[in-house]
């Protein structure tokens, strides 16, 4: 089975994920950006505000399928659980937003990107927060963690939620972190 750990910076992913690697300890964590090459040209390419979106965006996709072919399809192929804190549904959300204006409809231009090799997530947990305490929780100032950009991206999320609602299951990220973590955890176990 394949979880998905998704939301704006700031909403408690990485909390999350790093709390479930003791519940789980079995299971496979991963993250994307990965710690390869790719993942770390994705790094690189954050604190470059001039960087060209689309050369970005392939960065981005680079790093997912490598991700994919070494880790996410490897663990599956031996029945194990893999939870990602973070997956394809950043990319839809986020350089959905940053294409904006540059490509027509950008979030399905990235989905269609992605639609011929990618492995949809069993689950999607969807960590929900708003822009405003996103940027001001995580408070790195790179371009994708201002406020306006930060709406733009949850706006993607919304649509992507809404289009498939049985995939994801949204958890109130303003919470505490131990209730968003209880909560994260009761519904892994009904899912398993």
């Amino acid at each position: 089975m394949l979880v998905t750990l998704e939301g704006l910076d700031g909403s408690g992913k990485t909390t999350v994920w790093e709390a479930l690697q003791d519940t789980y300890p079995d299971a496979v964590f991963t993250r994307e950006p990965t710690e390869t090459w790719y993942g770390e040209a994705v790094r690189r390419s954050l604190t470059d505000d001039d960087a060209d979106p689309v050369a970005e965006l392939f960065l981005y996709t680079a790093d997912h399928a490598a991700h994919l072919a070494q880790t996410v399809r490897p663990a599956l192929a031996e029945g194990r659980l893999v939870i990602s804190d973070r997956y394809s549904d950043s990319r839809y959300a986020y350089q959905g937003a940053t294409l904006e204006g540059v490509v027509p409809r950008p979030m399905e231009y990235v989905r269609g990107i992605h639609q011929p090799f990618t492995r949809a997530p069993d689950l999607t947990l969807y960590l929900d927060v708003d822009a405003e305490t996103a940027a001001a929780r995580s408070d790195r100032g790179n371009k994708f963690e201002r406020v306006e950009h930060l709406r733009q991206v949850r706006d993607n999320y919304e649509r992507l939620v809404d289009g498939e609602p049985e995939r994801f299951h949204r958890v109130d990220a303003t919470r505490s972190p131990e209730a968003v973590i209880d909560e994260v955890e009761q519904v892994l176990q009904r899912r398993l």
